[in-house]
């Protein structure tokens, strides 16, 4: 078996109130407007001023919990995906699960696979659930990338912004449930992408990579899955760069369309940028039933991908 059974409860998302536009950082580096936008796609990010991440991901996970009238009682599961966690430890899903005021048993934990974390927690989560040890989940991406944004690099400051995207799920024995992964990793030899104090990127070879893995990554979730492109209602991807995405689209000769796209808004938010994207898509009308993929890639190398039914 090749897939596990999940349910979709709700979803949540937290956006700061400040916003970075492309006129403030021309202020800062030799960038303009019509560069960024026709380089990137990107008008705005936002800013946390007062947040932190933990902040953004407890505002995040509280707006799924109060969609869907949740009972804090049965979550038993947070996964929070973060490179910009508040401090080495605890983690940033212990202090979710503290502002939560989740005081019976819980396991917590953060993980760190970049702009692909949403997706391998969602992963880990499906197969800890599978377990039946666990009666729900939940699975945030919480980035704060201000904090590591060089603001002297025109190449990367005006790529990233802060966000946090949050869904509940809980095991299904509904055989209509199915959610296929596909997540792994390999070499980055050159440190193409790092975070030591700041992000550093080669933007060339990290666009090259990642329509590449992207590519691969949705050929590989529906050939596990036996469905065609066609079956699918909307891909959600990881929005880096419009660039990439329009290349995907193009050499897959998938309508542009069917790709959910909001990174003129946001930027970059690494882990969060999935689901904030997958939280707007599921506000839209009538979304159930239908069949989505999530698409991602990121430093390490990471990649992954996510079929699941809403």
């Amino acid at each position: 078996m090749n897939h596990t059974n999940i349910k979709v409860i709700s979803s949540g998302k937290y956006i700061p109130q400040e916003i970075i536009t492309n006129q403030d950082l021309e202020k800062l580096v030799s960038t303009n407007h019509e560069w960024i936008v026709s380089r990137t796609g990107i008008v705005n990010r936002h800013k946390a001023t007062v947040e932190n991440t933990s902040d953004m991901a407890y505002l995040a996970a509280k707006a799924a919990i109060d969609k869907a009238n949740y009972n804090l009682e049965d979550i038993d599961l947070i996964i929070v995906a973060s490179i910009t966690g508040d401090q080495l430890t605890p983690s940033t899903a212990n202090i979710v699960q503290k502002k939560l005021g989740i005081k019976h048993d819980c396991m917590s934990f953060d993980v760190n696979a970049a702009c692909t974390g949403f997706v391998y927690g969602l992963e880990v989560a499906a197969m800890m659930l599978s377990s039946h040890k666990f009666k729900s989940a939940l699975i945030i991406g919480a980035e704060k990338l201000t904090n590591i944004t060089d603001y002297q690099d025109r190449n990367t400051c005006i790529l990233f912004g802060d966000g946090a995207g949050a869904l509940l799920v809980e095991p299904s024995l509904n055989d209509n449930d199915q959610a296929y992964f596909y997540n792994a990793a390999k070499i980055d030899e050159t440190d193409a992408l790092t975070v030591k104090q700041y992000i550093k990127m080669d933007g060339r070879k990290v666009f090259l990579f990642a329509v590449d893995i992207m590519q691969k990554s949705i050929e590989k979730i529906l050939n596990d899955a036996n469905l065609k492109i066609e079956e699918i209602d909307r891909i959600i991807p990881h929005q880096a760069n419009l660039r990439i995405i329009q290349a995907v689209s193009k050499s897959m000769d998938i309508p542009i369309e069917k790709f959910k796209i909001n990174l003129d808004e946001y930027g970059n938010t690494s882990a969060a940028s999935i689901p904030i994207t997958l939280d707007e898509y599921m506000a839209e009308e009538n979304q159930k039933d239908k069949k989505i993929i999530l698409v991602g890639f990121g430093g390490g190398f990471t990649y992954g991908s996510a079929l699941l039914k809403l």
